[in-house]
């Protein structure tokens, strides 16, 4: 259990601008994937604060898409925009390269482009909008809760991605932050499951809950075997780009049952 928290607490590290304290830390640097297997649960904590938002706004009666935002922009927030920038990263890498080197040279590339610029805006865009139609069909509990939900759901999505291919560079940041052994990965899967979907049954019920893991697991799928075809491995980009679309669509898979 202690190695649990610790994995936890580093990943929330990692995952955010949350502090945390800094004896678990005291052995110096940590390897990323070594946490990996507390993604999940570290989403449960990255989420809160937005979750919160959401309840509180929905609760004195602000509309649904003010509230939903609000609560997308503190997620962005909380996170530093660090999923966002992997999304524009491989946006301009994909839709600019025509070649692998290409494609991993506009990546690393930190100027935003066309392609980059528009996955910014409809991620936003859709987020808002997914939040928004669960806010304004049910509970402002249950909207917060599925909030966390899908949280939880799109961070397990992103360790599959990570364990799923190796890293694309021998010597880029993703080689060195080390790549979620299969245990790890399981332990990740089987969290981000269990606990996004019982946080999202409030909201949507079993079908919603259902469809939202559903469409997880279908386009994080579809996007690392596109990943793998374009630059033969992930990036950190890569990885943070399977977060925010796994995010959209399992708004899209509870909004549809609301």
């Amino acid at each position: 259990m202690d190695k649990i928290v610790a994995d936890t607490v580093r990943a929330v590290s990692f995952l955010s601008r949350l502090p945390v304290p800094g004896r678990y830390f005291s052995d110096g640097a940590v390897p990323a994937a070594q946490s990996s297997r507390s993604y999940p649960l570290a989403a449960l904590i990255v989420a809160l604060p937005a979750a919160a938002l959401l309840f509180l706004l929905r609760s004195v009666g602000l509309d649904a898409l003010f509230a939903a935002a609000l609560t997308v922009l503190v997620l962005a927030l909380t996170t530093g925009a660090l999923h966002e920038d992997g999304l524009a990263d491989c946006a301009d890498g994909f839709g600019g390269g025509r070649d692998r080197d290409r494609v991993l040279a506009i990546m690393k590339d930190s100027a935003v482009g066309a392609y980059g610029c528009t996955a910014l805006v409809f991620s936003i865009l859709l987020r808002i909008a997914g939040v928004a139609a669960i806010a304004s069909g049910t509970s402002a509990a249950a909207a917060a809760l599925a909030v966390i939900g899908v949280a939880v759901i799109s961070r397990a999505a992103m360790v599959w991605h990570w364990h799923y291919l190796p890293a694309a560079k021998p010597d880029g940041v993703a080689a060195s932050a080390g790549q979620p052994s299969s245990d790890s990965t399981a332990f990740a899967l089987i969290s981000g499951v269990v606990i996004g979907g019982v946080l999202s049954l409030p909201a949507a019920g079993f079908g919603g809950a259902i469809t939202a893991l559903l469409l997880a697991a279908i386009l994080c799928s579809g996007f690392t075997r596109m990943t793998s075809a374009r630059i033969n491995g992930h990036t950190g980009d890569t990885i943070g780009a399977t977060q925010q679309v796994c995010e959209i669509v399992s708004l899209l898979g509870l909004a549809l049952w609301i």
